[in-house]
């Protein structure tokens, strides 16, 4: 219902902090090693959402006119959506930096070997 919420807002917080660091890095001449691997987690992050509103859209449980949430027309829909964001959207979310970190570490590894 909700859950693409969690990482795309997400998305959204990542590719604004690496356009910040990435311009914070360049005035003061340094490069950092979070900020070079951003960018696969924020193409994590934005195809995962973009293929959760596709299938959200598809099910109908998007529509393109207000409320945008089938379950805000029913009663008790926002608690219901409130909870979905909590129970699936943050542990995918969490899940999906979680493998990031496990590629970028292995990247690392490799990069020292």
């Amino acid at each position: 219902m909700a859950c693409f919420i969690v990482p795309l807002t997400q998305a959204v917080a990542t590719t604004i902090y690496r356009h910040h660091a990435e311009k914070t890095a360049t005035t003061a001449g340094r490069s950092n090693l979070l900020t070079a691997q951003l960018p696969l987690l924020e193409h994590m992050l934005w195809g995962g959402s973009a293929m959760l509103v596709v299938d959200h859209i598809i099910s109908g449980e998007l529509m393109p006119i207000f409320p945008f949430f089938s379950a805000l027309l029913s009663e008790g829909g926002t608690f219901t959506m409130l909870r979905e964001m909590l129970t699936v959207g943050l542990p995918m979310s969490l899940l999906v930096t979680a493998i990031w970190a496990v590629m970028v570490a292995v990247k690392v590894k490799k990069a020292k070997a």
